[in-house]
């Protein structure tokens, strides 16, 4: 037997209720023709008769009586629970404001936001895109998004979408130009793209293969301050760079970018939210860790 639709189910009891096809039809948006030829084939489906019909009036059969007892509270339960649902979505209103580095801001945008406002329209979402690690309290802002060795300590973190590799890429034009490079050593030879952290110190390059580490002061004619700008130096032809994997995913895959010394590869523990451990979580906020988590599920 076939399950009688929502819409099925809601005209058996509008009929049942107002016991007149013009007005019942007119309540559902229906022509009477219609809404007989919807009755008939449900009583059909159902191998039982539910309404008597006369010229003057509709009455419900023992059958149809009892049908209409059961149904109607689920029905009306039904619509309570829809109604709720729809109030509550439109409850959640106001403005979260976030500061993150400019990959995270991407992969938010990609994974996150589009699913997030269709579901919350009314919360607006303020990104800052910003290299350096800020106070976000004194900032105004309401969570930060950076690398999890990136949190302060005495904040609460909650990590997102697994480990992060950093690799070391140069385009096919440059290592066409340039001697190979086998081991971390061999940049200590090449032009590389070198990293200016926010506190101004440059960043040593960092690696590590089956327990063995060493850093780097890699030398170059150029250094950025933006991970992306390095990669597009890279994808250019103008030295080796090292960044985080999520940079550069779209160029290795097109082959504007090859990968080095995969076999030294460092791991990060990946990005994570964070915000003060004493601040009140606004609905906005806790909706959004809920998005982030389900979005951007943890690795194992």
């Amino acid at each position: 037997m076939r399950r009688p639709s929502w819409h099925e189910l809601q005209a058996i009891k509008t009929l049942g209720e107002q016991r007149s096809f013009r007005r019942a039809a007119e309540m559902l948006g229906l022509k009477r023709s219609s809404l007989s030829h919807l009755v008939k084939t449900l009583e059909h489906n159902l191998g039982v008769q539910l309404f008597q019909r006369t010229t003057r009036s509709v009455s419900l059969t023992e059958a149809g009586q009892q049908l209409l007892d059961r149904l109607a509270p689920l029905l009306n339960q039904m619509d309570e629970v829809l109604h709720d649902v729809s109030a509550r979505r439109q409850q959640h209103a106001g403005t979260l404001r976030i500061s993150a580095s400019d990959a995270a801001i991407g992969i938010l945008l990609e994974k996150v936001v589009p699913g997030f406002c269709a579901e919350y329209p009314n919360i607006q979402l303020d990104f800052a895109a910003q290299g350096e690690l800020v106070d976000i309290t004194a900032a105004g802002f309401d969570a930060g998004i950076r690398l999890m060795e990136d949190v302060p300590q005495d904040m609460v973190a909650i990590a997102l979408g697994g480990p992060l590799n950093f690799i070391t890429v140069a385009s096919p034009a440059y290592l066409a130009a340039h001697a190979p490079i086998k081991q971390p050593q061999d940049l200590l030879q090449q032009q590389c793209i070198r990293h200016r952290l926010p506190s101004g110190k440059r960043y040593r390059w960092e690696f590590e293969k089956a327990g063995e580490r060493c850093e780097l002061d890699v030398p170059g004619a150029m250094t950025l301050d933006n991970n992306a700008l390095m990669t597009r130096a890279a994808i250019s032809g103008l030295g080796v760079a090292y960044v985080p994997s999520l940079y550069a995913e779209a160029a290795l895959q097109s082959g504007q970018l090859v990968e080095l010394l995969a076999e030294w590869r460092v791991q990060s523990a990946g990005m994570a939210l964070w915000f003060p451990p004493n601040q009140h979580q606004s609905m906005a906020l806790r909706l959004f860790i809920d998005a982030l988590k389900n979005s951007l599920p943890r690795q194992s």
